[in-house]
């Protein structure tokens, strides 16, 4: 079982939501402001809906926190959610049932799959937890992860290569900018693919419809030897590809090539091994997308996650009642027409996460102190085994 853990709870009308963080080290210093920019990052982009524009979420650490530094103690993170102000007693947690229950499931949600598993009547039982505003709590857990990983030397990063089917040119990106500070509101490095992006965003908002997309998440600074080729639940790039799929929405995860592994040439797909300058092995290529084997290799981490479009939309699909039992058309709760920017925020967070426990599994988490000289002494060990042969 891996030393970092987190469970989430709340649902998406509820008073709030909260998140515990476990086994992160002691002595780590963390920075709230930093949080709550991720928290931001998550709630823009363009082609977001109404309910952003009511939340302002800022995070509330109850415990494992003392004057800016982890006490090696669970971490409890709450965000309010003002919209339940407007919910509260259709929300409550106790008393007879106020306001109209939904019974017209979505297609594409888990509305209906919801409602016949856990014996509901009132769809909202399920889309409450179902609802992609559970990830605010994962932002708020990865954003503690990335403080993580910086005080490593690490960093996570992300960019939006597809929306509705316009793509980024990569001869257009320039990847020294990830990282930097959204100026396109679609998180697209390609100037000209963002502006599209934008278009087709329009005119999907207008139609009633939803648009989905691809993001990017990279990792650097990565140390070689992360993960695992033991056994198949410690192999990192099955736990990375896990993190992903568990984001609402995201139906595909490819690694470095990802799919072109499939129409290429062993010659065209792996990543040759050279010499640096410092005779220590390096690769002029990253198709593997930082790993082998189950494990890092000391190259960039690379994923990317195709999210399908929000199953919310405003000109509703053919369904199910699952009161009546008809066929009607599905119910309609305030939605985004896009949320792939957002997504990939999410993905930051997931990825930090699973780093991070990967890092705490093979160098400990009792003390961030002890736990950067596990990491320098390996470092140490891995060059002068390599150059002493």
């Amino acid at each position: 079982m891996t030393m970092l853990r987190f469970m989430t709870a709340g649902e998406s009308h509820g008073p709030c939501l909260t998140a515990i963080l476990e086994g992160l080290p002691a002595g780590l210093k963390l920075d709230e402001a930093a949080i709550n920019r991720d928290l931001s990052r998550r709630q823009a982009g363009y082609g977001r809906g109404g309910r952003m524009k009511i939340e302002h979420d800022e995070v509330k650490v109850l415990s494992g926190v003392r004057f800016g530094r982890t006490l090696g103690g669970p971490i409890t993170l709450q965000v309010a959610n003002h919209d339940h102000a407007n919910w509260g007693a259709r929300m409550a947690a106790f008393g007879e049932p106020e306001g109209p229950m939904v019974t017209a499931a979505r297609p594409g949600h888990a509305d209906l799959t919801g409602v016949l598993k856990y014996e509901r009547e009132d769809v909202r039982d399920i889309l409450e937890r179902s609802s992609a505003r559970e990830t605010t709590m994962r932002v708020a857990v990865g954003a503690i992860c990335k403080e993580f990983l910086q005080a490593l030397g690490m960093s996570v990063v992300s960019q939006v290569l597809e929306i509705g089917g316009v793509k980024a040119d990569p001869a257009r990106i320039d990847r020294s900018q990830l990282g930097q500070p959204d100026t396109t509101e679609v998180g697209c490095l390609d100037p000209i693919a963002a502006e599209q992006m934008k278009e087709a965003i329009d005119a999907a908002r207008r139609e009633g419809d939803t648009l989905g997309g691809v993001f990017e998440v990279t990792v650097r600074g990565v140390p070689i030897g992360l993960g695992s080729h033991i056994q198949w639940d410690r192999r990192l790039d099955a736990q990375i590809a896990a993190a992903m799929m568990s984001i609402q929405a995201i139906k595909g995860v490819e690694i470095g090539a990802g799919f072109a592994c499939g129409e290429l040439p062993g010659s065209q797909i792996h990543d040759e091994v050279f010499l640096g300058e410092d005779g220590f092995p390096c690769r002029k290529t990253n198709r593997a997308g930082g790993l082998e084997g189950g494990m890092t290799n000391g190259e960039e981490v690379v994923v990317r996650a195709a999210m399908k479009p929000i199953p919310t939309l405003m000109q509703p699909l053919h369904s199910v009642d699952v009161a009546s039992h008809e066929e009607v058309s599905a119910c309609k709760e305030r939605s985004d027409a896009c949320a792939v920017p957002a997504a990939a925020v999410v993905g930051e967070a997931m990825m930090a996460y699973v780093m991070a426990a990967a890092v705490c599994e093979k160098f400990g988490s009792d003390s961030i102190c002890d736990l950067k000289k596990a990491l320098r002494a390996y470092n140490e060990r891995l060059r002068k085994a390599w150059c002493a042969r």
